[in-house]
């Protein structure tokens, strides 16, 4: 290789180096460079990362023959691979749930495994197996259309710091005890649930997406939240349950969280759902000032974005409990509800008379 095109001077550099490179490849571009030479034969196998990803998917357009090519590549992959995987991600639809995923996470876990992303096909939900809680070193785990089940005698991610979990079948009380369970946790994001009644207990809880329909949210135990993104799926048998519920915690949503530096909240309003604006009517609208403590102030919140907000009572309360109780407030976006074209104006005027504890707190009003 070296006389032909010169002095070879990659193939000394330092394997840190050289793996640098490599995880830069594609994963079988990566392998490729064992036929270099004799001195490249193995320097692809001590990578600590590996992804398995659209780039590679052989060439071939039966779908099942490609499967069996990706599982057999993986196979030969791990197999020859020596030293720790601190990183394995799947993100290939040609994948499908199969029993040698069970064996690839089985291998993971014991080499000191710290990042897991598992996104397959839309087939077949994945069972995640059990001995993906034996990965004591986890530090980001994400799960994507597949069941999780938490054994009886897990005591947690004691090192992960990033949680997502998206159209994952799991039990509302195994989420609750799996996110209490991280004590590190600072990243968490929740998406496509259904009905789900919510309370969070994450002391080092920074960031927080959720998605879907939610009946309850309580944040207990999340005093450094800076950053909370909401969006909601508004069906009729939501809408049904906030309307006859007397015990909802969303007013204790905001209460904990004194470091809040953003805020961001969407409903949407499903297939499912009549498309009908809320109820004019407001019972309990006191509910922001019997509920909060009275010196609760959201003395970091410098962003809020509200989308599809119809101007009702309740909605107008809480904007108004917003401006008043964030001193540093620099912008609050509101976007209308696209079906209450007519009550815009009102918003408007009721917006001008709140009295903001930020004089720099600008509101912009977006119009489609």
């Amino acid at each position: 290789m070296g006389d032909f095109w010169g002095p070879d001077l990659i193939s000394d550099l330092p394997q840190s180096i050289i793996e640098s490179i490599l995880v830069r490849l594609p994963i079988r571009d990566a392998v490729r460079t064992s036929i270099l030479s004799s001195k490249w034969r193995y320097k692809w196998n001590g990578i600590t990362k590996i992804v398995i990803d659209e780039k590679c998917v052989p060439s071939g357009n039966d779908p099942t023959i490609v499967e069996k090519s990706l599982i057999k590549f993986v196979n030969q992959l791990l197999f020859l691979h020596q030293g720790p995987i601190h990183k394995f991600q799947i993100t290939n639809s040609y994948l499908q749930s199969c029993p040698e995923i069970d064996q690839w996470v089985l291998f993971l876990s014991r080499n000191d495994l710290k990042e897991l992303v598992l996104e397959l096909g839309e087939g077949e939900w994945f069972r995640i197996p059990s001995c993906l809680f034996n990965c004591k070193k986890l530090t980001r785990l994400e799960l994507f259309r597949c069941e999780l089940e938490l054994p009886l005698t897990f005591k947690g991610f004691l090192c992960l710091k990033t949680l997502i979990l998206h159209q994952v079948l799991i039990s509302p009380e195994a989420i609750e005890s799996l996110i209490s369970s991280c004590s590190l946790l600072e990243s968490l994001s929740l998406s496509y649930f259904d009905s789900l009644a919510l309370t969070i207990h994450a002391p080092n809880l920074l960031y927080l997406y959720l998605e879907g329909e939610f009946k309850d949210l309580c944040l207990e135990d999340t005093p450094l939240l800076v950053d909370i993104s909401v969006a909601m799926y508004m069906t009729d048998d939501i809408a049904e349950h906030f309307e006859q519920s007397s015990s909802c915690n969303f007013t204790k949503f905001l209460g904990g969280v004194p470091n809040l530096e953003r805020l961001a909240g969407h409903i949407y309003f499903t297939k499912g759902s009549s498309n009908t604006p809320p109820a004019t009517d407001a019972p309990d609208l006191d509910f922001w000032s019997e509920e909060c403590p009275s010196d609760c102030t959201l003395k970091q919140l410098k962003v809020v974005k509200l989308t599809d907000m119809c101007g009702v009572p309740h909605e107008m309360e809480l904007i108004k409990f917003l401006l008043a109780n964030s001193p540093v407030l620099e912008t609050m976006s509101i976007v209308p509800c696209i079906y209450v074209m007519e009550s815009q104006l009102k918003m408007l005027i009721e917006l001008v008379r709140f009295r903001r504890a930020s004089a720099r707190a600008e509101i912009i009003f977006v119009r489609d």
